[in-house]
């Protein structure tokens, strides 16, 4: 074990010390990637930090997105500069600094068929040219992401052998950045705040809240706790108001289906198709490592309670297949669904109008009582939204803290690109493990039975369920098929593992492995 694993053993350490009446300087509220960002950043900085989160870590919207980190384009057409250009320069840092192991650049391909003006291409041409221009000025290399350019039929046909060859003219090729996986960064950044010593607790369930105090529910042993702190920041997105009555918010609903491998030859390239009547929203069809190919998103307003875990409606469903099937050479049913997810952003309420069309921006607010929430944002900028938290935090509670650190912080397991190449494990297991894949390998070398998948179709082995429990802070078989693996983004996945990954997990917390 090293100083960044989480795991059963530590979390019952751990929240005993906080049980006692520790007082630490910052309670964080919210185990997403804004949460654990904020997590991070305060303890970089020499803070004694504590965490808490009723379910898992990234068990609510941070697991929901499509996995692309964006360098801002959309922020442009609504005139947001600044915001467009913060977005650019985060998603440089993660790709270049914090998080190369986690990252990768995704092609992006815009097919043009007779359905596209002139003036529509010439839009999309001068919104690439401006998305690169945002990309030299983060000083973002080309090397990572090679500048914008259009190509001929032909070659959009071989990035992206699923397109319909009916009418297509050619289309204009981009890059942005991409994750292997959404929660697996979330996952890293808690294990690398652990490594600073910060608490990471999951299955603890903020009751009730203040600046000071954050009285909480064990989900394990039923028993409460209250920890105190110096100063609380409530970091549960679409749930803050929840927590306080200083937000308003406008949660929006992005909803994303799932595509087996094989159902759509994608190659490796994504295909973006407009949305009619729209100029700057588009439907994305996103090939991933492993073959599945997520396609979304929708972007429509919630009201009523927030559900723990959103579902795609119905009507989301038909019109993501609709759209797609536009430029595919076999249209697509809903036969072709192998599951779905849907994410809620939580948008901070602005003076109406669609939720399409409010800010991305983030805010953090100090209520009457100086408690501290942070609502908005994106999971591109969570680093800038921590680096704010935590600097409104040292401000009001007057607390002593070194400057911020994270825009040169690696996570665990990150290397610069070159070094990675040179990792001794293979290319999968260093896209989700970093330097630490060869660790991961290592319990398969060991012993044959850790090599082998947990089930038909998928090429997670035993050691990642074991390394998951050992290090990753699982504590039960949803927190591996659902966040730790993503097995259970196609149900059928994980119930065929299931039994598997069930015994590992019960034997790794019995220590019986």
């Amino acid at each position: 074990m090293t100083s960044g694993s989480l795991n059963a053993r530590r979390r019952e350490r751990e929240l005993a010390e906080l049980a006692s009446g520790e007082r630490v300087d910052i309670v964080v509220v919210g185990g997403g990637v804004t949460g654990t960002g904020i997590a991070l950043d305060a303890a970089s900085r020499g803070l004694s930090v504590a965490l808490v989160e009723a379910h898992d870590l990234a068990f609510g919207t941070s697991r929901w997105s499509s996995k692309l980190v964006h360098g801002g384009l959309r922020y442009l057409a609504h005139g947001e500069l600044g915001l467009a250009h913060e977005s650019a320069v985060e998603r440089g840092i993660l790709m270049t600094r914090t998080a190369p192991h986690l990252t990768r650049a995704m092609p992006q391909l815009f097919p043009l068929y007779p359905s596209t003006s002139r003036a529509q291409q010439a839009l999309v041409t001068a919104g690439l040219r401006a998305g690169d221009a945002l990309r030299r000025a983060a000083r973002t290399p080309s090397s990572v992401l090679p500048r914008p350019r259009a190509v001929p039929a032909a070659e959009a046909l071989a990035l992206a052998p699923g397109l319909s060859a009916h009418g297509l003219r050619g289309a204009l090729l981009a890059y942005d950045g991409a994750l292997v996986d959404d929660a697996r960064l979330v996952v890293s950044l808690a294990r690398t705040a652990a490594s600073f010593g910060a608490r990471i607790i999951t299955r603890l369930s903020a009751t009730s809240v203040s600046a000071d105090l954050v009285r909480a529910r064990d989900g394990l042993s039923g028993s409460t706790v209250d920890i105190h702190a110096r100063q609380v920041i409530n970091a549960t997105g679409v749930w803050a108001g929840t927590l306080t009555g200083a937000v308003r918010l406008r949660p929006s609903l992005g909803s994303h289906l799932v595509l087996a491998p094989g159902t759509v030859p994608m190659g490796t390239t994504s295909v973006n198709i407009g949305v009619p009547g729209e100029t700057n929203r588009f439907v994305f069809l996103l090939p991933q490592p492993d073959g599945r190919v997520y396609l979304g998103l929708t972007d429509e307003p919630v009201s009523g309670p927030i559900p723990a875990v959103p579902e795609v409606p119905v009507s989301d469903v038909d019109f993501l297949l609709s759209l797609a099937s536009s430029v595919l050479s076999r249209p697509l049913t809903r036969a072709d669904v192998a599951g779905s997810y849907a994410g809620l952003r939580p948008l901070v309420e602005g003076s109406g109008g669609r939720s399409a069309d409010l800010s991305r921006k983030h805010a953090v607010l100090a209520g009457p009582d100086r408690l501290l929430t942070v609502v908005g944002g994106k999971l591109t900028t969570y680093r800038r939204m921590a680096e704010d938290a935590v600097d409104a935090a040292v401000r009001l509670a007057g607390l002593p803290a070194s400057p911020c650190r994270t825009a040169r912080l690696p996570l665990l397991g990150a290397a610069p690109r070159p070094e990675l190449s040179l990792v001794d494990a293979s290319p999968r297991l260093v896209a989700r493990y970093g330097t630490e894949a060869p660790r991961v390998a290592a319990l398969g070398e060991l012993d044959a039975e850790f090599a082998a998948p947990v089930g038909p179709g998928t090429e997670i082995t035993a050691a990642e369920v074991v390394w998951a429990v050992r290090n990753e802070g699982a504590l039960d078989v949803e927190d591996v098929l659902e966040r730790r693996t993503r097995l259970a983004l196609i149900p059928s996945d994980a119930e065929a593992a299931r039994a598997r990954v069930a015994e590992l997990v019960d034997k790794s917390l019995a220590g019986l492995l």
